[in-house]
């Protein structure tokens, strides 16, 4: 299941072709490879990377498995260029979310990419301690980690949390995940039995991004089981 998720969840997460995060991030949400697929053609840097980033998942979902691998090692191959050049806390915790998924498409990578993951966590945290996106990175990466080897569902909490509560300082360009925090956290509580506390928090999730896919996926779900 959680495998599963992984492949799904980060891109239920208008517009000219020259996109900012809110665009990629409104593209997303809707599934809209033209779109997605505009922006990285159009875009640079972070962008780029990021509109990559959210095209790699929504194509895997759809089934264009050749697409989203595409666009996942044009993503690892803008951050690591631009990492090379100038360190960055964001680019790092992006880039650690890009060795994640890598992983998760192919666990046979794991040994390549997963030291690497933690390495450029731990880099961005000492970069910028109150990042939450480098939060919201290591909350998902202990999601996917038993606890035995550093994760767990209890870590991912508070991870999430940690996020959730860095979301509150102003933001000017890289803002995205803030929703995300809260649905990831309500996985985590779900996976725990807590599911009053996940929905709680996937309804959250809306308060903050109406359009939030995943999020609405989500709490649908449970709406028609119950």
């Amino acid at each position: 299941m959680k495998t599963l998720l992984l492949i799904t969840s980060l891109t239920l997460v208008s517009h000219s072709s020259f996109a900012d995060i809110s665009d990629i991030d409104a593209a997303a949400n809707t599934m809209n490879i033209t779109e997605l697929s505009q922006y990285s053609e159009n875009s640079n840097d972070y962008e780029k990377a990021y509109a990559d980033y959210r095209l790699a998942i929504t194509a895997n979902i759809i089934g264009q498995r050749q697409l989203a691998a595409d666009s996942l090692n044009n993503a690892q191959q803008t951050l690591e260029t631009m990492l090379n050049q100038h360190t960055s806390a964001d680019s790092q915790a992006l880039l650690a979310a890009v060795y994640g998924m890598q992983i998760a498409f192919d666990n046979t990578k794991g040994a390549e990419y997963g030291m690497k993951t933690a390495q450029l966590l731990q880099q961005a945290s000492e970069l910028e301690p109150n990042n939450p996106r480098v939060n919201l990175v290591k909350a998902i990466n202990a999601f996917y980690t038993p606890s035995t080897f550093g994760g767990g569902l209890d870590k991912a909490q508070t991870l999430a949390s940690q996020a959730i509560t860095q979301y509150d300082l102003p933001c000017d360009t890289i803002c995205w995940g803030h929703a995300e925090a809260y649905t990831w956290r309500g996985l985590a509580k779900q996976e725990q039995g807590d599911l009053s506390g996940a929905m709680q928090d996937w309804q959250a999730a809306l308060d903050i991004d109406p359009q939030y896919g995943w999020a609405n996926f989500l709490l649908n779900h449970q709406a028609v089981k119950q």
